[in-house]
């Protein structure tokens, strides 16, 4: 069986199939909570610390060492997240997603606060639709990988040059490659989960879960900042 091709890992033909799909729905459902648990935290923070004149004072200084050490945390949670004990790697995805909402206050300062509210919306309008597209399609989409994996590294340089070099026709077009590869990074991970919770044999862990929403926080969170590049209006 290959682990893949949710197709194949769940089949619906069978008593079996049909408990082994409601174990795979209620896994995707704490994911998912998972998920929304870091991006509403993520939000809270960002909200209160752009509401708090003191504390975006102490936040701007340190924006570069924050940065830097979120790219640590994740790195290091994403590699050793199916490792840890499940209370431990959620205590470090929710430190992220708090984190991250320390460095997404700035963005208040930037866009009007209208604009990131639409581009909020729109991404959740299109990640939930690239969700259900991958949950109900029959289509393997394991061959998006290479693609994927090539596009990812293309737009994680290209946002370095976008540091050094300031240049809104570079800027428009990394923006627009970041859309397609999150979008269908957005896609091709939702199917991928539903694979590595079959291969584990449907034993519930909180590990797993926290390692799933992790992975699907930040393709929403970076095609939300996209998307807010490309259409957000500055101050």
């Amino acid at each position: 069986m290959d682990w893949n091709n949710p197709v194949q890992a769940f089949p619906s033909t069978s008593g079996a199939g049909v408990a082994a799909a409601d174990q795979a729905r209620a896994f995707m459902a704490r994911v998912y909570r998972w998920m929304f648990l870091g991006l509403g935290i993520t939000g809270v923070v960002a909200v209160y610390t752009a509401s708090s004149p003191a504390i975006l004072r102490a936040v701007i200084p340190m924006i570069w060492p924050l940065l830097i050490g979120e790219l640590v945390l994740v790195m290091a949670l994403s590699w050793a997240a199916p490792r840890m004990t499940g209370a431990l790697a959620a205590t470090l995805f929710l430190l992220y997603s708090a984190f991250n909402g320390l460095t997404f206050s700035t963005l208040f300062l930037v866009y009007q606060l209208a604009s990131i509210g639409q581009s909020f919306l729109l991404t959740a309008v299109a990640f939930g639709a690239l969700s259900a597209y991958a949950t109900f399609t029959k289509r393997d989409l394991s061959a998006w990988r290479a693609f994927l994996f090539i596009g990812l590294i293309g737009v994680v340089i290209a946002g370095f040059i976008q540091i050094f070099w300031h240049n809104p026709g570079f800027s428009f077009v990394w923006s627009c490659a970041c859309v397609v590869v999150f979008a269908g990074l957005t896609a091709y991970d939702t199917q991928k989960l539903r694979g590595l919770y079959a291969s584990s044999g449907y034993r519930s862990a909180t590990s797993l879960s926290v390692t799933g929403a992790l992975m699907l926080y930040l393709d929403f969170i970076n095609l939300f900042l996209a998307l807010l590049r490309l259409f957000g209006r500055r101050r």
